[in-house]
């Protein structure tokens, strides 16, 4: 190949060569800020994680009136006018996930197979969440405590070399939530409860670049314009120039929110109670850095070849230049959520209870990753349409007293998916409907102390994807011209999953 251009000054050279590299943006799609670990998928509607209570747990969280435990912090905080003394509950949830990805043809943005595997066993063996509440008994009217719990977690890890790599390599997001709070006790039949969050969020995500593809268009341009034919030209010029390979992209971002929760409960008898609960939105700013590499990029390309005043660059060192490590910030709202719950004693050995809890997931209409401009080169915002739906949980479930040691739970739910098809699903979050199944049981080892076990097994609904990227490598969007950061392209392909969900809770009072 033949290329030619002006000579210019050292100075001019460079300046050139920055100039350019603004507009060649080879994308990675930056979610990792934007959600903020714990499971295949998050075992509750979005990315909450299902289970703050090992009790409520072996009821498929239909307990919220049941209140028999400090974990009624988190449910309900009116509950803790039921709780006499001082008592602690601790509890760990270890979930075992199992999930299959099978691709159905994902291609990059020239339409291109991107090969690649089905991304492995990308759900971790075994990861277990703690939880902490304490409770205290002022006086009649008043009681306090302190809860401590997982909100939102998420941990998936394709591999480099999955089909969706230009999509997500692996996202991890660890979130806790503190939240003191107090109830009142105005007679035998109400009382209300209130307690405030202090929100922590670390996450951190890794994606492919697609360089070459990005290599490709921009070739394509300088060779009259982005056909299929110069685009089929522009790739065999590069695959002949030995240019092959991906970058990675590394996003991290932490912050602290602050939020609210409330509750209110009513005892129509000593057998029979209603409660209402609510818990805030919690706005946070995840700030942190992107970082780039593209050591696994071969090859180099004259300098003529896209406009640039040089012999040859290297295409490792071009992906770097119009991709510096930058500060990085995401907006973030959680959702609010609301309950309404019952418990009925049926007699000393039967109860039975149930819940039926809504989430405003519709505020995330759109996850905007920001990155901040660095040396005069504007990487563009990530912008992930996600346009979510608010979603329901329903569950029932029973007690069965079996002695003054054993008592035994069940429960069965059913929760819906914020997504609402297979266009707005994201390899972050194959997320789809399911059902719970939970067994349980409370075992007194002496009057002052007690151990909740719980198992669940939640089936999820087969879930296809059909994801498409609004950019382009180029770095502008193509339906809006736009700057942007993305690769475009589309995965597209089906998840099969189901959790297994263990738990063990250590219940003491003073």
């Amino acid at each position: 190949m033949q290329f030619g251009f002006k000579a210019k000054s050292n100075d001019t050279e460079r300046e050139g060569i920055t100039m350019k590299m603004k507009h060649l943006s080879l994308a990675v799609m930056l979610m990792g800020g934007a959600v903020g670990v714990l499971s295949t998928q998050a075992l509750a509607s979005g990315y909450q994680f299902g289970s703050q209570s090992v009790s409520g747990q072996g009821n498929a969280h239909a307990n919220g009136a049941e209140a028999n435990d400090p974990t009624t912090i988190f449910s309900n905080p009116a509950g803790m006018s039921r709780l006499d003394g001082t008592q602690i509950s601790g509890g760990l949830s270890v979930v075992v996930p199992h999930s299959d990805y099978t691709d159905n043809g994902s291609t990059n943005i020239l339409h291109q197979s991107t090969g690649g595997g089905n991304g492995g066993t990308f759900a971790p063996s075994a990861v277990a969440v703690p939880s902490l509440y304490m409770t205290n008994k002022v006086n009649d009217k008043i009681n306090v405590g302190l809860g401590v719990f997982v909100p939102y977690a998420a941990k998936l890890d394709y591999g480099f070399d999955w089909a969706g790599r230009y999509a997500l390599k692996d996202i991890e997001l660890a979130s806790v939530n503190i939240n003191p709070s107090i109830s009142f006790k105005f007679d035998e039949h109400h009382s209300v409860g209130f307690g405030v969050s202090a929100q922590y969020m670390d996450a951190t995500l890794e994606q492919m670049a697609d360089a070459t593809s990005g290599l490709a268009l921009t070739r394509a341009k300088a060779l009259g314009g982005v056909t299929p034919a110069n685009i089929q030209r522009a790739s065999a010029e590069l695959a002949a120039l030995g240019v092959h390979g991906d970058g990675l992209g590394h996003v991290e971002g932490t912050d602290w929110g602050f939020g609210w929760n409330v509750g209110y409960m009513f005892q129509l008898d000593e057998n029979t109670r209603f409660g209402l609960a609510y818990r805030s939105s919690v706005k946070q700013t995840l700030t942190g850095s992107s970082t780039w590499t593209f050591n696994n990029v071969t090859g180099s390309i004259p300098g003529a070849a896209l406009g640039l005043p040089v012999a040859s660059v290297s295409a490792a060192t071009l992906a770097k230049s119009i991709h510096p490590n930058a500060p990085d910030s995401i907006d973030v709202t959680t959702p609010e959520t609301a309950s309404a719950n019952f418990f009925h004693q049926i007699n000393p050995r039967w109860a039975v209870m149930g819940d039926v809890t809504w989430v405003r997931n519709s505020r995330l209409n759109e996850i905007r990753i920001k990155q901040d401009t660095v040396g005069g080169v504007s990487q563009g915002d990530l912008v992930i349409p996600t346009d979510w739906k608010d979603t329901y949980r329903v569950s029932v479930g029973g007690d069965y007293k079996y002695s003054d040691s054993w008592l035994f739970r069940a429960g069965l739910a059913w929760e819906q998916s914020p997504i609402r098809s297979d266009e707005s699903r994201h390899p972050a979050l194959p997320d789809s409907d399911r059902i719970w199944l939970s067994l349980g049981a409370n075992y007194a080892i002496n009057k002052n102390s007690s151990i909740d076990f719980a198992y669940s097994f939640i089936d999820f609904k087969n879930a296809n994807i059909n994801y498409s990227d609004s950019c382009s490598p180029v770095g502008v969007s193509p339906s809006t011209g736009q700057s942007c950061t993305g690769n475009g392209g589309t995965v597209k392909g089906s998840y099969k999953t189901y959790l297994q969900l263990v738990g063990l809770q250590y219940n003491y009072r003073f």
